[in-house]
């Protein structure tokens, strides 16, 4: 879809910023990004940084840096994040190799490395446990948080894919999370997934993501959780989908953001 359609299409949900989106969905350079979010009144919270953490041959930071000349952090107050996710360098996120002692110690080192690049640059930078990265199950969040201190993005959806429970973990460790994507999934699709009986490209294909509160997620639960430990981050709303067509206005994801935006509104009132 057109970025300019997603953006009006943001804007006339009642949405106030977002996240910068894939490589291409807006313009390389700091400056024109934010022309194009002003203009649809939105404002900037950072992006997803997909980089290899845990290759003890490849350095990350030059990448990182990359990455951060699109941040304009000068007219973004607070600051902005960089979500990282700690792909495996292959394309897709349907597999990913094993990862042996040399790759953890490279990725734990990479990502506290990167937390002090980045906040040199006034940036954030968080963790964004994934499906398909070398960061997804919940023996892996945990030694990421007990081998590293860099603070994590929540992302409800795919650590309940991964095997994590949102919940627990936003009462187990609020006080390192300071993002949130808020997702609600088909659990059952989620089990499928997390044990090998289906893809995960066909699952989100298939619709494994739901509005939110259509889904088997406490969305509501979880924002409690967070706003009774003192939460003052943004909660990114993402409706991940394969789009193989133009859907029609009003349609498509659009459709379920208005759904999810409509309860968090309720969860609000």
């Amino acid at each position: 879809m057109d970025s300019g359609r997603v953006l009006a299409e943001m804007r006339d949900l009642g949405l106030v910023a977002t996240e910068f989106g894939p490589d291409g969905f807006l313009p390389a350079a700091a400056a024109e990004r934010a022309a194009l979010l002003s203009k649809h009144g939105l404002r900037s919270v950072g992006g997803f940084a997909p980089v290899v953490l845990h290759d003890p041959a490849r350095d990350p930071l030059p990448e990182v840096r990359r990455i951060l000349s699109g941040f304009d952090v000068e007219r973004s107050k607070p600051g902005l994040t960089l979500v990282l996710a700690a792909v495996h360098g292959s394309a897709g996120y349907d597999e990913r190799p094993p990862l042996d002692i040399a790759g953890w110690t490279a990725l734990l080192a990479n990502l506290n490395r990167i937390v002090s690049l980045a906040a040199d640059a006034g940036v954030r930078a968080v963790l964004h446990p994934h499906v398909g990265t070398m960061v997804e199950r919940s023996d892996e969040v945990r030694r990421v948080l007990d081998g590293s201190g860099v603070p994590l993005c929540l992302d409800t959806g795919h650590l309940l894919i991964g095997g994590t429970d949102p919940g627990e973990l936003a009462a187990r460790a609020a006080d390192r999370i300071v993002h949130v994507h808020l997702k609600d999934v088909d659990a059952a699709a989620a089990d499928a997934v997390r044990h090998g009986r289906i893809p995960y490209t066909e699952a989100v294909r298939a619709g494994i993501y739901r509005p939110l509160g259509a889904g088997d997620i406490d969305i509501a639960g979880i924002v409690g959780a967070l706003e009774g430990a003192g939460y003052d981050g943004w909660y990114v709303l993402e409706q991940d989908a394969v789009i193989d067509h133009e859907p029609g206005p009003g349609e498509g994801p659009m459709a379920d953001v208005r759904a999810s935006v409509e309860f968090l509104a309720g969860i609000g009132s």
